[in-house]
């Protein structure tokens, strides 16, 4: 049996080495031992999202594991064969969804029929990229790589009390095509929209006020949108911007004592730098890109700047595959271009 040994503390040092790793590991059926799970965060080891992904790898491709518990720090997982079917998953909190499904879909679209998944947790959480995120960049981006699929989202779920349900249906690739993004082409359309739970309406103008003066966008591209079918109180402002070649969309999370005004100003200042640079993809679409593009064997794309995210993903990948991953600093921001070796 071919093992692959993948250090946790190495690079960034956090979840997204074991998600990597668990996608990979079901794709190519490479066993894989981590150790130093998530070493470099203040709670180090597996957390109720972490042991949520791994379980439901486990059950979607039959897998031997060993360590699957909170807390720990070393897992093993010996995958079988990917299946298809239903799935449903609850994170059992606010832990994101998306996280989670992107750990799962690529086995999923390399699966020999149609799969649906349903996960209960959070939709838009601080530090992961929303469902609005995956529903409007990145599963687009997939479309068009072949792998297609879709997402609805039944019910918003904040912190702390996340509940939210989302269900994916997933259809198996026919053939993975490459994807260029060198450049984003002409602007098309900037517009925002505020999510709002047991939350004054107040809030959402506010928001939205600012990021129509900032951004200069027309007051018929600003909505807000009442989610209090959410299990607690939240606010998400979304702010998207369409271009000719890729949707890029800024997301920041309203909590207690936080003010609309902050809100808006983060997600502007997200939207501004993006915006002023002349990368076609942003930081954390980048990093969410580079495991579809070495599945496809090709792909390459310019972002603003070379993260440890990125370089620790590309690190984790070729582990397993067996492409080159080059990662170069160009006039004013990153090229990555991905071939097989």
């Amino acid at each position: 049996m071919q093992w692959i040994e993948i250090d946790g503390s190495k690079g960034e040092g956090g979840g997204q080495i074991l998600r990597s790793g668990l996608s990979l590991s079901m794709l190519t059926g490479k066993a894989v031992r981590f150790t130093h799970i998530r070493a470099g965060r203040s709670k180090p080891g597996i957390m109720r999202q972490h042991l949520t992904a791994i379980l439901a790898a486990q059950q979607i491709c039959a897998a031997q594991v060993s360590g699957a518990t909170l807390n720990s720090t070393e897992l093993t997982f010996i995958p079988g064969q990917i299946k298809s079917g239903d799935y449903q998953f609850d994170l059992g909190g606010a832990g994101s969804c998306a996280l989670v499904l992107q750990t799962l879909l690529p086995a999923l679209w390399s699966a020999n029929g149609e799969s649906r998944v349903r996960l209960s947790g959070g939709t838009h959480n601080p530090m992961a990229p929303s469902t609005s995120f995956l529903q409007q960049v990145w599963l687009p981006l997939m479309d068009r790589m072949g792998a297609k699929s879709t997402l609805l989202v039944h019910r918003c779920g904040f912190y702390p009390a996340g509940g939210g349900e989302v269900e994916i249906t997933v259809y198996p690739v026919k053939q993975w095509q490459t994807l260029h993004l060198l450049q984003r082409g002409k602007l098309i359309e900037i517009g925002a929209q505020s999510l709002i739970a047991d939350v004054p309406d107040s809030v959402a103008r506010r928001e939205l006020n600012i990021v129509k003066q900032q951004l200069k966008v027309e007051e018929s591209k600003l909505s807000s949108v009442d989610v209090s079918s959410a299990r607690c109180a939240g606010n998400a402002l979304l702010v998207k911007l369409q271009f000719e070649h890729l949707t890029e969309l800024f997301c920041t999370i309203g909590t207690k004592g936080k003010a609309a005004a902050k809100v808006a100003q983060e997600a502007c200042d997200e939207a501004q730098a993006y915006l002023t640079s002349t990368a076609a993809v942003g930081e954390y679409l980048a990093d969410q890109l580079l495991l579809p593009m070495a599945i496809a064997g090709e792909g390459s794309f310019t972002t603003s700047e070379i993260t440890d995210h990125l370089s620790t993903n590309a690190l984790v990948i070729c582990q397993f595959l067996n492409c080159r991953i080059d990662i170069q600093s160009v006039d004013q921001g990153t090229e990555v271009t991905i071939q097989k070796q």
